[in-house]
C-alpha cells in the first residue's frame, strides 16, 4: 500500500497538524498520528481552542481546580490552552530532538486582540514564551503592519516565532526582512543563532474562497477561466521571493553565524470549494524545506489519494506572475484581495478569542456553582 503522506515527508515537506484539544492528547490520538502519520509538528489558534474548550468535558476538572483557586477568566484561558501547548511540546520531544529543533514544534498565537498594538504583542510573546517554558514551542505572530517590528522584537529576544496571516508576496518578503532585523539584533544580544527557529506561515485556501467570489461577480469568460488558479500561483510566487531573499549576502552573513532559515509554512491548506480536489493545496505547493500544516480531514485525504509527483513548485514563479497578471486584467483588484483577507482574518481571530473567553466564562460560573 502506497505511504503517500511518507512521500510528502520525504518530498522535503513536513506535515504539521492544524489542530489541538486535550482531548486528542488523552486519548493518544496525537501520539498515534506522529507514530502512524508522519506528523511531526501542531499549530494552534484562537478557532481551534474556541472549538476544543466547547466540546466534551475534558477541560472540566482544570476548570474546577482553577475556579476553586479564584483564577480569573483571562488567566483561566492563559493555563488552559498552555497546559494543552506544553503537554503537546512534551510529545513531540523527541522529534524536536531527532530533527535538532526543526521539527517537533507546537505553535500558540498571541491575544489577536492585540494585532494592532506592537508593545503589547511583544510582551503577551515573552510572557508566553515563559509560561510555556519548552524550548520546541513557537510563539505566533501576526503580520500585521504593527505586527512587523512585534515579529523582530520577539526574535532579537531568542524566542522562535511562527508569523501567521501572511497573505501577499510584498508583506511576506516585509516579513523575511523582519526576520533577517531579528536575528541580527540576537546576535547582538549574544543569543546562540542556532537555537532560533522560525516559519512564515502563508495561507492558501482563503486566496481562492475571496479571489473565486471576485471573479463569479465579473461573471466574464476571462473571469471565469481564472477560478481556482489564484491559491496556488500566489504560493509560488511567495516561494520564488523565499529563494530570491534567502540567496543575499544579507542572509548568508547569518547563515555562517548558525542561523537557521525561515521555512515557508503553507497554512490554510483545507480546501473550501467542493469543485476542486481535497489536496490540491497539499500534492501542488510540495517543495523540498517547508511545512504543510493541514486538518486531520486533508491529511485523510492525502493519505488515502493525493498524487506526490515531487517537486510541483520550483521554477514556476513566471507562471505563477503570469496568473496574476490575467486577474488584473480580469478587473480583480488584487492589493484590495490581499487587505481584505488580513482585515477579516484578524476579525476571525478575535471573534473566536470572544467565544473562547464567553465558553471559559460560563464553564467558570458552573464550577462555582
Amino acid at each position: 500500500m502506497t505511504d503517500r503522506l511518507a512521500q510528502l515527508s520525504e518530498a522535503g515537506v513536513s506535515i504539521w497538524l492544524d489542530d489541538l484539544s486535550r482531548e486528542r492528547l488523552n486519548s493518544g490520538n496525537l501520539a498515534g498520528l506522529i507514530r502512524d502519520k508522519h506528523v511531526v509538528g501542531v499549530t494552534t489558534n484562537p478557532t481551534i481552542f474556541a472549538n476544543a474548550l466547547s466540546k466534551g468535558a475534558a477541560y472540566d476538572e482544570q476548570v474546577n481546580d482553577l475556579a476553586a483557586r479564584g483564577a480569573d477568566l483571562d488567566g483561566t484561558v492563559r493555563e488552559l490552552t498552555t497546559t494543552d501547548v506544553r503537554n503537546a511540546a512534551d510529545l513531540f520531544r523527541d522529534v524536536y530532538n531527532a530533527t535538532n529543533g526543526v521539527d517537533g514544534r507546537v505553535s500558540i498565537e498571541v491575544d489577536p486582540r492585540l494585532a494592532k498594538d506592537t508593545d503589547k504583542t511583544v510582551a503577551e510573546a515573552k510572557d508566553l514564551w515563559k509560561t510555556v517554558d519548552r524550548p520546541n514551542v513557537m510563539i505566533k505572530i501576526p503580520a500585521t503592519e504593527e505586527g512587523l517590528p512585534a515579529i523582530t522584537a520577539v526574535l532579537a529576544e531568542g524566542i522562535s516565532v511562527n508569523v501567521t496571516l501572511i497573505f501577499s508576496v510584498e508583506r511576506y518578503e516585509a516579513v523575511i526582512k523582519a526576520f533577517f532585523a531579528g536575528l541580527e539584533q540576537a546576535k547582538a544580544n549574544g543569543h546562540d543563532l542556532k537555537g532560533i527557529h522560525s516559519v512564515a506561515s502563508f495561507f492558501v485556501s482563503r486566496v481562492d474562497s475571496e479571489v473565486d467570489k471576485r471573479l463569479n461577480a465579473i461573471g466574464t469568460d476571462e473571469a471565469k477561466a481564472l477560478l481556482g488558479e489564484a491559491a496556488i500561483a500566489n504560493a509560488r510566487l511567495a516561494y520564488a521571493a523565499f529563494e530570491k531573499l534567502f540567496a543575499t549576502d544579507q542572509w548568508k552573513a547569518l547563515a555562517e553565524a548558525g542561523a537557521n532559515a525561515q521555512r515557508p509554512l503553507w497554512a490554510s491548506t483545507g480546501v473550501k470549494d467542493p469543485a476542486y480536489s481535497d489536496t490540491r493545496y497539499v500534492d501542488q505547493l510540495v517543495v523540498s524545506d517547508v511545512v504543510n500544516t493541514m486538518p486531520e480531514k486533508t491529511m485523510d485525504s492525502v493519505a488515502d489519494h493525493a498524487e506526490i509527483t515531487g517537486d510541483t513548485v520550483s521554477g514556476k514563479g513566471e507562471q505563477a506572475q503570469a496568473i496574476f497578471d490575467k486577474l488584473s486584467a480580469a478587473g480583480i483588484d488584487v492589493p484590495d484581495v490581499f487587505v481584505t483577507l488580513e482585515t477579516e482574518g484578524v476579525e476571525k481571530f478575535e471573534k473566536s478569542w470572544q467565544e473562547l473567553l464567553d465558553t471559559v466564562t460560563g464553564q467558570l460560573n458552573k464550577a462555582r456553582g
